[in-house]
């Protein structure tokens, strides 16, 4: 088992899951924003700089089936109460090799962008890039361990089109080189099919905890 996060998120992205032995590793985190869980097939990886052993106690006292505690929410609620954090939902965590050549898709990348999906991808990534087609927004940026990450907007008039599965597409145009991240909201089926479609496997489930908003004083 690799002993960093990024490390078994590449080897994911290239096919390579952890070994379905039941078992929880839990590693450092790969920044002071980024916390959570991940659940693959038969083990998961916590990601936190919480003390090991206080972890695998919370575990214990989830009182359910191993396989399930890392995501079971008494110990979910657990460590946000011990760090601080929040939480908003679980995604189907989905990846995609990258592609090369332009996009199928005519995009304008926005200087400036002021879309209300932009400014919250700010929060969570680093070096955030918007594009944008009629009735569409893609958005890629440096999330989780550095990833690059995914996320796409159709508004309601252009759905039923194709169009998030292309915008979905074109991100893996547009990634450097790099496999592309997906996370998906586990009720979001419609968002989940146009990844699929796009050619994104699903890999897993995540829970971001998300820092405590700073009040002003």
């Amino acid at each position: 088992m690799a002993e960093n996060l990024r490390d078994v998120l590449d080897a994911a992205a290239r096919g390579v899951l952890p070994p379905p032995d039941g078992g929880t590793s839990v590693v450092a985190q790969p920044s002071a924003r980024d916390a959570g869980v991940v659940a693959f097939t038969a083990h998961s990886v916590v990601f936190t700089d919480e003390d090991e052993a206080w972890v695998r106690e919370a575990l214990a006292a989830a009182d359910c089936d191993p396989l399930a505690a890392a995501m079971n929410p008494r110990f979910l609620a657990a460590l946000m109460a011990r760090t601080g954090r929040t939480a908003e939902t679980v995604d189907v965590l989905s990846a995609a090799p990258a592609l090369p050549g332009a996009p199928g898709l005519a995009l304008t990348e926005e200087a400036d962008p002021a879309h209300p999906r932009a400014l919250r991808a700010r929060t969570r990534r680093d070096a955030v890039r918007v594009w944008s087609a009629p009735g569409g927004v893609l958005v890629l940026g440096r999330g989780v361990a550095g990833r690059t990450e995914v996320s796409v907007e159709v508004a309601e008039g252009a759905r039923h089109r194709g169009l998030g599965r292309a915008l979905a597409r074109a991100a893996r145009h547009l990634s450097a080189g790099e496999p592309v991240w997906a996370q998906v909201a586990a009720g979001n089926a419609r968002s989940l099919r146009a990844f699929r479609a796009a050619g994104y496997r699903p890999l897993g489930a995540e829970i971001l905890l998300n820092l405590p908003i700073q009040k002003a004083g």
